[in-house]
This record gives C-alpha cells, structure tokens and sequence, in this order.
C-alpha cells in the first residue's frame, strides 16, 4: 500500500530507548523469526477466516523456508508496525512499505519484493486524471505515501484520511468523496470482487518500489533475507505466488 510516514515517533523511539534489534546470530539460535504485517490489507496481507494469508504472508513464509526458520506472526494497525520495529517487537516488517526517503532514515529496507503504485478510482468517468482531482475532495488510508502524492495535485480541495483502504473505498461508494487513491493492485481486486459497484480506475500518479523492513542498521538479517529472497525469485516460487493472487508478475523489473 506503500505507505508514506515522518516515522518521527520511530525515530525518536529508536534515540530515546535502549533497544537492541536480535541480529540474525539470534534469531537462527531461537529458530524462530518473528514477523509483523497488518492483515487488513487484501489481496497482500489479510485474515481469511481466522487465517493470515495474502501475497506478502506468501511471499514471506517462502522466503522464511530457505533461511531455514520458523516463523510467528503479529498483526497490528499500520500505523504501528514500524514504530513496533523500533521497539524490538518483531523482527522483520512486511506490509507494503513502500521506500521511502523518510523511513529509509528509521529502518533498513531490504529488497523490494513487487513494484506497485498509486490509482486514482471514482465513481465517474469525468474523474480519472490528475488534473481532474482539482475541486474534488480525495480519500485515502491514514499513513499511506498516497496522502502526499495527492496532496502535491494542483487544486485538490481536500484529503479525507481513513484508518483502512474499506473505510477510503465505503466513503466513495457512499459519495462522500470524489475520488479514492489506493494501491493499483487493491483496486484491481476490487474491482473483480465488485464489478457491477460502479467504480472505475482511473491514472497512475506515481510508481513505488515496496519492501521488507528490519530495525535499522541490522544489516545482517537484510542480507539473509535479501539472499532468500533471490533465490525465491530465480526458482519461480514468488512468481507463481504472484499469479495466484494477481494473474501477473509484480516482481520489479
């Protein structure tokens, strides 16, 4: 969802408390990783009954499997998952972070694991390119790099933030708002969950890579993860993930 934060909560947490990431020496010594993501974030991070399941929790198992560990997984609000990195919480974060220049100063992002970006979707077909945001009020998820991108269209009268991309997409549908932005890919679903709601999708307003996070500076268990990560990508195992949940590859090019 590729969510954009100050992160100067995390910041000041990782300044402020004498916290200590367990670098991977540790983490292969418990045999156990654990791994924080929202799960509300369909098709990459959601419950399916009482299951977390999605793309990401995928993507990540697979990954978990060829460092050879175990996994335990957390779910919390987005807003919290970073700053709970910072706090020793978890040890690794896979929730459509996109990278950013501001968290890239409060966390260590590994490599991207798809490439994604920001859709304009309406009601009406008069609403579909960025200068057709002008005068119109624009929904989007709290935390989320959209809420900037949208901000820096000319003439945008406001932006409504909603604590989940549903809430963003219900004020739509419900015509209290003009226009939602959202990851190109949950638009996507929606639309083929709903396709006689009316609601259409309308330009890219920006392009993003998104990535796993550790704690900044626990470079180590980047780097392990970043080597499953290829080798999970070169043997086509994120391949046939992605097209179960996208019918193509999102990896990045």
């Amino acid at each position: 969802m590729n969510m954009f934060k100050t992160l100067a909560i995390a910041t000041a947490l990782c300044a402020g408390v004498a916290v200590q990431a367990r670098p991977l020496a540790d983490i292969q010594k418990s045999g156990t990783i654990l791994l924080g993501s929202e799960g509300q974030y369909a098709p990459f991070n959601f419950f399916k009954g009482k299951q977390l399941t999605g793309y990401e929790i995928e993507v990540a198992e697979a990954v978990v499997k060829k460092m050879g560990l175990k996994f335990e997984w957390k779910t919390v609000g987005f807003d919290a998952l970073l700053t709970g990195l910072a706090q020793d919480r978890w040890d690794l974060v896979i929730a459509s972070h996109a990278i950013t220049e501001d968290r890239s100063r409060a966390v260590t992002f590994t490599l991207p694991h798809y490439c994604s970006g920001g859709i304009i979707v309406s009601m009406k077909p008069e609403v579909a390119k960025a200068a057709d945001l002008a005068g119109k009020v624009v929904a989007v998820q709290t935390g989320t790099t959209y809420l900037e991108a949208v901000k820096k269209v000319p003439g945008v009268k406001d932006v409504k933030n909603f604590p989940t991309d549903e809430a963003a997409r219900n004020a739509l549908a419900s015509s209290r708002v003009d226009a939602w932005v959202t990851d190109r890919f949950v638009a996507k679903e929606m639309l083929a969950k709903a396709p006689k709601a009316g609601f259409r999708t309308g330009d890219m307003l920006f392009v993003e890579q998104v990535a796993a996070a550790v704690a900044k500076g626990n470079q180590g268990l980047a780097d392990a993860w970043n080597k499953a990560l290829k080798e999970a990508i070169a043997d086509g195992t994120v391949g046939a993930i992605s097209k179960k949940y996208f019918q193509e590859d999102v990896t990045c090019k």
